[in-house]
């Protein structure tokens, strides 16, 4: 089987079951992605794992030393057990095997091996059931070659119960061994100047070293070609849509954007006036617009948005706006219709589309989609359904990008012919990560923000430390609603008591909300929307209070009702899941107050808290945590209390909790599939990677002289996104 490439079935170069077990494990079905999956550390056959510090329930691959070894029959059932106990020089834990006595011949006292299996607990002694395990050679083995095997490091890699670690290393083993050549997608200057190593050897070294000195250089290698083929691919996404040629969409002379712009009863910020003449520009460039606008909770992002559909809408065009949720599409509709008014809105006529529409509303709302009498349509996901289709997309302007897929957005373009296409984000992006995730996108800024706003204080209560600031901060929001103002509540859940293990959010975010906290954390979510409405009404304080509560499972229209009651004044205090999170606006609300604010990313408390404090009202934001001090919960929320920036709060978010969160599991294909880059530390790598990519693209624009780069940007992006970006 020699000759094996990297693009090579992995069924084909192991075997059919091998490759489904890879598949299920990791969704690896091909060469080159098992041997990008690198090892996490590497282990020596002279050290022993530390047992005290194994984790229970986690998949562990250990080294360690046998000994004792006994078998005894069962007493509750027929068969034989053997238990093994192993040791580091210090802990202990045992093996047990059901039915496999012969493997006392292996497993003698003082033989060293590897042991590979998931931590388990019985009668208060850690244990492995069933562990695979690989010896070590005995000590009759030549002693020259036990001195070389002692200094070579051992892989250890990320495992599966299924697919241990020693089982991963015998595979690509395997494969290495049948690897033919490896075209190098780095340019020859640029591994030169780094003093790079050759592709096929920094596989070679980074799985395979015969010494600790081998490691580095493999890393270094692999990470400058992770970072190079990612802004290459990127660089390329841009590339193509500046292929396309789009539909100019200038502004005419006492057009729909200046009549607009007569009635704004407000001046423009200078930032959403650059930004706004960034966008009119793309809006009459040779290509369609690929821009991604970033700015804080409140700093207009809409009104450019609109302002620019407008400018759409002079020639016919119609514009798509999608949201992540029912709450927030219906929330901008809305929104456009009052910024518009009485005059604008029956022209353009802004249309609402959403899955949980009834029937005949929905067909007739995609009617005047489809007829192009709608030019401003928002929705949600039903806006990429095969049955809505448009009369001439002009606009495409996705809310909140981190909800939604590159094939999502593709997907929704699609129904256009090249149309100009908008990002907005209210969760500020670290320079490195907008380079590493939105890399194909110009990006533009807001960062001052209207005037008229009081601002917000935020606080924490520590009740670890003072319980009593509990009933404090009830209090404190029946002193806000006496004083004819209203309140959020938000909870991690909606009913704390049913809350199933695999189902601790409302709606999908930014941060997993309620995943499962690290040890010494509670693990336990105690408030729900269900339980704080049950408590509140027992409250003195809140007698005559009037108290909704809201969450992703009700129907879209009770939904929408208690939204736009809440609106209207008509509830005093909101208690709700994080459906609330994003472009809520209610300026009569001055309190928020989030339950467990240790279960939430900083980024969404931050959107949380700017949902507060948006009109002429000072804001108020209690974070209620019961997080111990110094814990990495704690600090997240005590970092969110400190600071209004959400530039620096993403800084912050990113350090503490590491681009994998951060970059988001729906950015699909080449974006999320970071192995060695670390967008905190490798900056520096990841800009001397993009003007590397733009200098080669510029002198080898279809790469037929970098054959190693080509398929690498094959390998990498997969044919899906192809098939998308073709679309787009």
């Amino acid at each position: 089987m020699p000759g094996l490439s990297l693009a090579s079935r992995l069924d084909g170069a192991v075997g059919g079951k091998t490759a489904s077990a890879f598949d299920r494990a990791f969704g690896m079905k091909t060469v080159g992605e098992l041997l990008e999956h690198y090892p996490r550390r590497y282990a020596r056959r002279g050290e022993l794992t530390p047992i005290a510090s194994l984790p229970l329930g986690e998949p562990v691959t250990i080294v360690a030393e046998v000994v004792s070894a006994t078998e005894r029959r069962m007493q509750n059932r027929r068969g034989s057990l053997l238990e093994v106990v192993i040791s580091d020089g210090d802990g202990r834990m045992s093996l047990t095997f059901f039915n496999q006595p012969w493997r006392l011949k292996d497993l003698t006292p003082g033989r060293r091996g590897i042991f590979s299996g998931k931590v388990g607990e019985y009668r208060r002694q850690t244990q492995l059931t069933n562990p695979d395990y690989e010896l070590f050679d005995d000590i009759a083995e030549a002693r020259a070659e036990a001195e070389v095997t002692a200094r070579r490091p051992i892989p250890i890699y990320p495992a599966t119960s299924s697919v241990p670690s020693t089982l991963v290393q015998k595979t690509i083993a395997v494969v290495l061994d049948a690897l033919g050549d490896v075209d190098d997608p780095l340019p020859d200057g640029l591994r030169a100047r780094r003093g790079l190593l050759a592709a096929r050897d920094a596989l070679e070294r980074i799985h395979r070293p015969e010494v600790d000195d081998d490691i580095p250089p493999a890393v270094a290698t692999l990470r400058m070609q992770e970072a190079f083929v990612l802004q290459t691919a990127l660089l390329q996404q841009r590339q193509f849509v500046r292929a396309l040629s789009a539909t100019k969409r200038p502004a005419t002379p006492g057009g729909l954007l200046e009549r607009f712009d007569a009635i704004l009863p407000f001046a423009l910020t200078p930032d959403q006036q650059s930004v706004g003449a960034q966008l009119a520009a793309d809006l009459t460039g040779d290509w369609p617009m690929n821009r991604l606008v970033q700015g804080e909770v409140g700093s207009g992002k809409t009104l450019v948005a609109l302002r620019a559909m407008l400018q759409v809408a002079e020639s016919g065009g119609q514009s798509a706006l999608i949201a992540p949720t029912e709450v927030l599409a219906g929330q901008h509709l809305r929104s456009i219709a009052r910024m518009l008014g009485p005059e604008l809105a029956p022209e353009l006529m802004p249309t609402l589309l959403t899955g949980q529409m009834p029937a005949a509303e929905r067909r007739r709302a995609a009617l005047r989609v489809a007829s192009g009498q709608a030019r401003i349509v928002v929705g949600t996901h039903a806006l990429l359904s095969a049955t809505t289709t448009f009369a001439d997309l002009g606009f495409v302007v996705v809310d909140e990008q981190h909800r939604f897929g590159v094939d999502q957005r593709e997907a929704l373009r699609s129904k256009g012919s090249s149309p100009h296409t908008l990002v907005l984000t209210a969760t500020p992006i670290p320079r490195t990560v907008a380079m590493t995730v939105f890399g194909d996108l110009d990006v533009s800024t807001i960062r001052t923000m209207p005037a008229g706003r009081a601002g917000i204080q935020s606080f924490v209560a520590p009740l670890a430390e003072k319980p009593s600031w509990f009933a404090r901060v009830w209090d404190r929001v029946a002193e806000e609603v006496a004083q004819g103002r209203q309140a959020f509540v938000v909870c991690a859940a909606i009913d704390s008591d049913q809350l199933a293990a695999d189902e601790k959010t409302d709606e999908p975010a930014d941060a997993p909300a309620a995943a499962a906290p690290p040890a010494g954390e509670s693990e336990r979510t105690r408030w729900g929307v269900v339980q704080v409405e049950a408590l509140l009404s027992r409250l003195p304080t809140f007698d005559g209070i009037r108290v909704q509560i809201l969450h992703g499972k009700m129907p879209s229209d009770e939904k929408d009702a208690v939204m736009q009651a809440f609106a209207r004044g008509d509830i005093d205090v909101l208690v709700a899941t994080t459906v609330i999170e994003v472009g809520v606006d209610v300026p009569n609300a001055s309190t928020m107050v989030i339950l467990e604010a240790d279960r939430f990313g900083v980024s969404q408390l931050h959107q949380l808290r700017g949902r507060v404090g948006r009109g002429g009202l000072p804001g108020l934001c209690l974070l209620v945590t019961e997080a111990a001090p110094g814990t990495s919960a704690r600090s997240r929320v005590e970092a969110v209390a400190a600071t209004l920036d959400g530039f620096a709060l993403a800084e912050v978010d990113l350090e503490l909790r590491g681009e994998g969160d951060v970059l988001g599991g729906a950015q699909s294909g080449a974006r999320s599939s970071l192995r060695l880059l670390r967008v905190v530390t490798d900056a520096d790598l990841i800009t001397e990677a993009r003007a590397e990519g733009e200098r080669v693209l510029a002198d080898d624009p279809a790469l037929l002289r970098h054959p190693g780069l080509a398929a690498a940007l094959e390998r990498r992006v997969g044919v899906e996104e192809r098939a998308a970006l073709a679309k787009s």
